[in-house]
């Protein structure tokens, strides 16, 4: 595929819209590795930052998964838009701003989960998109990339959960 293809603003065909998704995806993986680093200082908790840290790890670890797929491709890598997790970014940074310090951690979570559900959906989208385009050597890539975010999610959830009970006993 050209590179012309990457610097035009209209989409032709699927292989040029899975290939846009494709660099919205690792603009969202830079944003959300980006955004990991200050909530781990911004946190509370021990036991919060930990768990930061280790998603900052994989999200390192899904970057260099969405590299090998445009390598995979032939293409090199270009990040494309992604508003969804800019805004997901702007509601959190507003959230901590307007907010106590003892409540950095629920924020935090809650932002978290957002961001988790955004990026399930993003993968399932580029598997779909990347099966049908019979592209499955990066499906593979895509879906440890998903497993890694639905797994993440779960321990968001039961952190969420804890932290809502600490919450409620200091209350």
């Amino acid at each position: 595929m050209p590179d012309d293809m990457l610097n035009r603003t209209k989409v032709e065909n699927p292989k040029e819209l899975f290939v846009h998704k494709l660099g919205a995806a690792l603009t969202m993986e830079n944003t959300v590795e980006e955004m990991l680093g200050g909530l781990i200082e911004k946190a509370n908790d021990a036991q919060l930052k930990q768990q930061l840290r280790h998603h900052r790890e994989e999200t390192q670890a899904q970057i260099r998964n969405l590299h090998q797929a445009f390598s995979t491709l032939g293409m090199e890598e270009k990040e494309r838009p992604c508003p969804a997790i800019e805004g997901i970014e702007k509601e959190g940074e507003s959230n901590l701003g307007m907010a106590d310090e003892n409540l950095y951690d629920a924020i935090i979570l809650a932002g978290c989960a957002e961001t988790e559900h955004h990026e399930i959906a993003v993968y399932e989208t580029l598997i779909v998109h990347a099966t049908a385009l019979g592209h499955e050597d990066i499906v593979a890539l895509l879906q440890e990339n998903l497993e890694q975010e639905q797994h993440t999610l779960g321990e968001v959830l039961k952190a969420t959960v804890k932290q809502a009970e600490k919450q409620r006993v200091s209350a």
